[in-house]
Order: structure tokens, then C-alpha cells, then sequence
């Protein structure tokens, strides 16, 4: 948030104010020595905020670095604190209201006699009050079984039927993701309806639309996971996450290939090489869009301490209270759907990074040994993407070779 000292205008109605009478809301005569309270820019790709809720009402004291407003930005729900000391003499921008960046939301006065003072807008034609809309029960969040399978009551499964809904695509909201009569009906009301995105649906497209502009190529390679999962039964029971452990094996693998975290500069004309490897996983969330909390140093940083650090951060990136430092600052990128049941697919690259992994789950598979042998072991398929501005195939490849064998050579991951 920024607080900058005014300066009036000639009509004794500050610029400002003549910008929130021209958007519909009311006018505000501001005198000398009132500083604007501006919609911040919480994130890189932030361009307008949503006013979640005020911490202080008009004329409450307010001290320079308190927490003012509370703001939804794109991608999480942030306190926003206070520039200056004073008094909150208005709010102009109320709670539910957005307002793009850069725009007053409020103003703060250094004493109660030089609030700003509100002056009639000019009244609008009149019109009917619509009636106002019955309100609609809102829907448990849908759990979805981790086995894929598919549970649905009999009653739900009659309900489906009758009304044509494919019970595959149904998330259900019963105890450990059973469908219910309830989440049937509600695919199907959704039928024929058009919902707008939400604020971290719309910043999650524009970031699609961006990705477009960046010249991408794509290398698979598969991975034996025999030892990482008996690692991983070893130190489950000490907290540490198969997430952990992939993050690690990717940290140890980047350190040595250094253009896989890197980026290509915004002319287009050169690498920008990073200080740190912080790898970023995408993490669905329940009302739509994606977010990618960062595990920082993840070359370095030890298994149960990134294991603690990623149950913090998934636990705040449900209830939309990561800083931007904890998403964005990401530079290499994992999406993991294994634990679907997904064998291969492939992922966006996120704008501003090199390369992204998509990881597919493991399954017993019939491989044949250097010796001739035949076997069974347990294979993953990875896809990378890569900006090829940047990366060409032979990094790409030389990066899989390297990871490869830190995966199925584990015991590295513990140092």
C-alpha cells in the first residue's frame, strides 16, 4: 500500500476523488495534508485487488505499519498495512468491491478535523430495486478418493442415472469422497450455465495466454522408482512426503545444470541465471485455479525440514495466505498428477522460467536389464518442458540423465 501526501486540486476536490465520482461511487472534497491510500500491487501479475475486509472503520486511529484492509489479490488473501499515521477519515472502495491497482481505496487524515468530507454525487436515474435473490446453500468442498475409485450412495447412483451424469466426473463431498444425492444434482444445475472465473482463475488464464508467446519443446524419459519408494516407506513414518523427496532429487539434480533454473530475459536477449534453486509444485485448489507454493534452496535444504516446510505452506495456500515470496518466486517448476493414476502428460511452462516437469505415476512395468535379464520394476515417466530460447535438447536430456540417477540412487537425497 502506498500514503502520499495530497495535493488539492483547484475545485477543492482532489484528482483522486474526481476519479471515484466518474466510476459511479461518491465524491469526497479532501483538504490539505490527507495522504490517499492506494489498491497495492501484491503480485507481478496483479492488476486489480478485491476489498475482502476493512480491519478499521472511519474514524478509527490508525498507526504507520498496523494492518489496514485485508486484499484478495490473484493468488492469495493479504493484510495490508498502513504508510502513514493518523485517522482513516473514508473509505471509498467497500468491502466485495475491486478497484485496479494504483487506484484510492481510502484516504487517512492526520487529525479528525481534516477528514475528508463527503459531497453529493450526482444522483443517478432511478430504478427499480430488483428483488434481491434467494439465497443459494453453499456445497462442502469435494473431496476426491485418493484410490480413484468411484462411491456414490444408491440413492446418487439412481440420481446420476436419471439425470445423465457421468459419475467419473463428480468430486464427491461425503465422508472420504463418497458421492452424495446432493453433489449429483449439482453437476447437473451446473448444465448450460456460464460462471465467471474467479480472481485466481483469471490470473491462472492470463498466465496460459503468456505461456503462448514462448517457444517450447518437450522430453520424456522414464525412471525406475524401487529404491525412492522403499526410501520413502523408510521415512514416512518420520514425516518426510514422497513431495519432499521429489523436490530434493530435482534440487540436487538443477544444482548441476544451471540453465534449467534460469530465464530468459524480458528483450529476449539474454540469460538471467539464479542465485537459488526453489522449486515450485502446483497445488489445485477446491473453488478452481491452481497455485505454486515455492520450496526455497532445494538443494540444500534438508528432507524433514522441506517436509515441515510444505505441509506449512499447502495448509496456508488453502486458506489463501501465502506472501507472493512463498508463489512466486519460484524458478522450476513440478506438476504431479502420479497420485491419479496419470501415467505421462505434459505441462505448461510458466512465463519467466526455463523449464517445467510434469511427473506421472509409478507402476510395475516389464524392463530388461543390461545383461539381457528380464524384470519387473517400478517405472515413472517424466515430461519436460523448456523454453528452447534458452535451453536446447541436449540440456534437456543431460538434466533427466542427472536426475535419473539421483532418483534411483536415493541415499544422496539424505545429505
Amino acid at each position: 500500500m502506498q500514503a502520499t501526501t495530497r495535493v488539492p486540486a483547484k475545485s477543492g476536490v482532489s484528482s483522486s476523488a474526481k476519479r471515484v465520482a466518474a466510476s459511479g461511487r461518491r465524491v469526497l472534497v479532501v483538504p490539505n495534508a490527507v495522504k490517499d491510500v492506494f489498491m497495492p500491487a501484491l503480485s507481478s501479475t496483479m492488476t486489480e485487488g478485491k476489498i475482502v475486509s476493512w480491519l478499521k472503520n472511519v474514524g478509527d486511529k490508525v498507526k504507520k505499519g498496523e494492518a489496514l484492509v485485508v486484499v484478495e489479490s490473484d493468488k492469495a488473501d493479504m493484510d495490508v498495512e498502513s504508510f502513514a499515521d493518523g485517522i482513516l477519515g473514508a473509505i471509498v472502495v467497500q468491502e466485495g468491491e475491486r478497484a485496479v491497482v494504483g487506484a484510492p481505496i481510502a484516504f487517512v487524515a492526520e487529525n479528525a478535523n481534516e477528514a475528508p468530507a463527503a459531497a453529493p454525487a450526482p444522483a443517478p436515474a432511478p430504478v427499480a430495486a430488483p428483488a434481491p435473490p434467494a439465497p443459494t446453500p453453499v456445497p462442502a468442498a469435494p473431496v476426491g478418493r485418493a484410490d480413484g475409485r468411484i462411491v456414490a450412495t444408491p440413492y446418487a447412483k439412481q440420481l446420476a442415472k436419471d439425470l445423465k451424469v457421468d459419475l467419473a466426473t463428480v468430486a464427491g463431498t461425503g465422508p472420504n469422497g463418497r458421492i452424495t444425492a446432493a453433489d449429483a444434482t449439482t453437476v447437473s444445475e451446473l448444465r448450460g450455465t456460464t460462471k465467471p472465473f474467479s480472481t485466481l482463475q483469471a490470473a491462472v488464464a492470463r498466465n496460459m495466454n503468456e505461456s503462448l508467446k514462448v517457444p517450447e519443446f518437450r522430453v520424456s524419459y522414464a525412471i525406475t522408482t524401487d529404491k525412492l519408494d522403499a526410501l520413502y516407506q523408510q521415512l514416512k513414518p518420520k514425516g518426510v512426503t514422497m513431495t519432499a523427496l521429489l523436490a530434493k532429487a530435482c534440487g540436487v539434480a538443477l544444482a548441476k545444470h544451471p540453465l534449467l533454473y534460469a530465464a530468459c530475459t524480458p528483450d529476449g536477449n539474454g540469460i538471467t541465471y539464479s542465485s537459488q534453486i526453489n522449486v515450485a509444485l502446483a497445488v489445485a485448489m477446491p473453488d478452481g485455479g491452481l497455485i505454486t507454493p515455492v520450496l526455497k534452496n532445494a538443494d540444500s535444504t534438508d528432507l524433514y525440514q522441506m517436509s515441515r516446510n510444505w505441509a506449512d505452506l499447502v495448509k496456508r495456500a488453502r486458506s489463501k495466505q501465502l506472501q507472493p515470496d512463498e508463489y512466486n518466486s519460484g524458478n522450476f517448476t513440478i506438476s504431479n498428477l502420479g497420485m491419479y493414476g496419470v501415467e505421462t502428460f505434459d505441462a505448461i511452462l510458466p512465463p519467466g522460467t526455463a523449464a517445467i516437469m510434469a511427473v506421472g505415476g509409478s507402476k510395475p512395468t516389464v524392463v530388461a536389464s543390461p545383461d539381457g535379464m528380464i524384470g519387473v520394476k517400478k517405472v515413472m515417466n517424466v515430461n519436460l518442458t523448456a523454453d528452447h530460447r534458452i535451453v536446447y535438447g541436449a540440456d534437456a536430456a543431460e538434466f533427466l540423465q542427472t536426475l535419473k540417477a539421483v532418483i534411483e540412487n536415493p541415499d544422496q537425497l539424505l545429505f
